[in-house]
C-alpha cells in the first residue's frame, strides 16, 4: 500500500469521531429540574422554551419540537402533500401516485417520508459548487414532470444550496419545497439580499437534533413556519391526532412523534452554544484547507458571497488525474494502491487504522437499491440507461461522481489542532 511507504503513525489513544455530542454541563440543569417538577413527558418548561428560542433564532413565528429530524420530515412532507391533494384516507398516503422532486445526495431521512405517504421521489442530480441541488436539474425535471408540485431541498453537511434559484423555479412552477435544514442549523443564506438561517428559506422547514448535529437533544427535531395553522396541524398529528372531546377522539391518522421535556431540556442546556460550535467547526475546516494545500484535493466548497456554511462537517474530494483504482459493490470497497495517487478508500483505511472516524459521501438516493427504479433526472435530461455500446456519448451524474471521489473528514468540535495536524499528515502520507 501506499500508506505503507510512509512514516509510521501512532494510532490516538481515545478515538477522533466524525462528530460527537458536546456536553457543558447546562444541559444537566434543565433535565434535572423536568425530572424534579415531575414533567418528563411530551410537555413542559423545557419544550416550551426551545420552541420559542428556535424560533427566534431562526428569524419564524413557529416551532414544534418533535421526536427526530425524521418526524419532522415526514410531517412536513405530509403537510406539504394535503395542502396540495387533501386529507387522505386513512389507509391512504397524502401523496399516493404523486411525484415529488428529491436532492439526490442526502441521507435517506430526507426522502423516505416520500414513500410514507405513498409518493414517488424523483431524484434531482448534484451541482460541484456546492454539492447540493442543481437549478439547471431541477428546470429540466420539472420539463419533464410538469405534474411535481413538492420539491424537498436539502442542505448537504450544513452548507446552504443555491436556494434563491431553487425557490425561483420552484414558484414558476407553483410547487411548495420541503427544506431539510437536518445538517444546516446556524447556516445562512442571502435571499434576495436579506441574510436569512436556513430552516426559513421553504414552505416547510426542519431541523434536527440528532446526536452528531452542530447541536443535541440526543435525538429531536424541529418544525419551523410562519404559518400558526401549519404549526396547529402538526402538533395535533405528533400528538396522536386526538380530538377536542373528553374522551380519546380521532379523526385522522396521527403519530407519537412529540419530541419529551427531557430531551428538550439537553436542547435548551444546548442553544447558549451554537455559535460557539460553529466557530469550532470553521476553524476545523479552515486548518484542513490550509494543511491540505499542496495536494490534488478540495474541500466541500461554498459560495462565499450568497452563503455562510455551520461547517458541520468537513469533506474532501480528490482530483480526478489523482485518483487510484478504487471499485465498490454495495457493501465493500477496494483500491489498488499507486504511487502519488490516493482514493477516499484508502483514506478512510489509512485514518481507521490510527482510531480516526471518516465516512464516505452520502451514497446518492438514485443509486440505492430501494429506489434502483426511481427516475433520476440531470440537467440533460434522464441519468439513467445514457450509455450506449455502438453510439459514443457520455452520461452525467454529478452526485456519483462526487460520491466516487469524495468523504467526510473527522470533524469533531473537541479534536485539538494537534490531533488535526496528525490528520493532515496522515492524508498527505496517502499522495506520497
Amino acid at each position: 500500500m501506499a500508506f505503507k511507504r510512509s512514516a509510521n503513525f501512532k494510532p490516538f489513544q481515545n478515538k477522533i469521531w466524525l462528530s460527537s455530542p458536546t456536553m457543558h454541563g447546562d444541559e444537566q440543569r434543565w433535565v434535572d429540574e423536568a425530572i424534579r417538577t415531575n414533567w418528563v413527558s411530551s410537555v413542559g418548561a423545557n419544550l416550551n422554551e426551545v420552541e420559542k428560542q428556535i424560533a427566534e433564532y431562526i428569524g419564524v413565528k413557529y416551532a414544534v419540537a418533535l421526536s427526530a429530524g425524521t418526524a419532522t420530515l415526514h410531517l412536513a412532507t405530509k403537510l406539504a402533500g394535503e395542502k396540495l391533494y387533501g386529507q387522505a384516507k386513512p389507509n391512504k398516503g397524502t401523496l399516493k401516485a404523486k411525484t415529488v422532486l428529491c436532492s439526490d445526495v442526502t441521507f435517506d431521512a430526507s426522502i423516505n417520508p416520500v414513500a410514507y405517504e405513498g409518493g414517488e421521489a424523483v431524484f434531482v442530480d448534484t451541482e460541484y459548487d456546492t454539492w447540493n441541488m442543481d437549478p439547471a436539474a431541477l428546470e429540466k425535471a420539472f420539463e419533464i414532470y410538469p405534474e411535481a408540485k413538492i420539491v424537498v431541498i436539502a442542505h448537504l453537511y450544513g452548507t446552504p444550496g443555491k436556494m434563491e434559484e431553487l425557490r425561483a423555479i420552484c414558484e414558476k412552477h407553483g410547487a411548495l419545497i420541503v427544506e431539510d435544514a437536518a445538517e444546516s442549523l446556524g447556516a445562512k443564506y442571502l435571499y434576495h439580499g436579506v441574510w436569512k438561517e436556513t430552516g426559513a428559506l421553504g414552505d416547510y422547514n426542519c431541523i434536527s437534533f440528532n446526536g452528531n448535529k452542530i447541536i443535541t437533544g440526543s435525538g429531536g427535531g424541529m418544525f419551523l413556519t410562519d404559518s400558526k395553522e401549519d404549526a396547529d396541524k402538526v402538533r395535533k398529528w405528533s400528538t396522536q391526532s386526538r380530538e377536542k372531546a373528553p374522551w380519546y377522539q380521532h379523526e385522522e391518522i396521527g403519530y407519537n412523534y412529540r419530541m419529551s421535556n427531557i430531551i428538550a431540556g439537553v436542547v435548551r442546556g444546548q442553544i447558549p452554544y451554537l455559535q460557539e460550535h460553529i466557530d469550532q467547526k470553521r476553524a476545523i475546516y479552515e486548518r484542513y484547507k490550509e494543511g491540505l494545500k499542496g495536494l490534488p484535493v478540495k474541500m466541500n466548497p461554498y459560495d462565499a458571497e450568497k452563503s455562510v456554511p455551520n461547517f458541520w462537517l468537513s469533506c474532501l474530494i480528490v482530483d480526478k488525474e489523482a485518483m487510484c483504482q478504487q471499485v465498490r459493490d454495495n457493501q465493500n470497497a477496494l483500491y489498488i494502491p499507486e504511487k502519488g495517487k490516493s482514493c477516499p478508500t484508502e483514506i478512510l483505511e489509512v485514518m481507521a487504522s490510527i482510531n480516526a472516524e471518516g465516512r464516505p459521501i452520502w451514497k446518492p438516493m438514485h443509486a440505492q437499491p430501494i429506489y434502483r427504479m426511481n427516475p433520476f433526472i440531470t440537467r440533460f435530461g434522464s441519468g439513467r440507461a445514457m450509455t450506449n455500446a455502438y453510439i459514443e456519448g457520455k452520461s452525467i451524474d454529478v452526485g456519483t461522481d462526487i460520491f466516487n471521489r469524495g468523504l467526510c473528514l473527522p470533524s469533531d468540535n473537541k479534536m485539538t489542532a494537534e490531533q488535526q495536524d496528525v490528520i493532515i499528515d496522515v492524508i498527505k502520507a496517502c499522495f506520497e
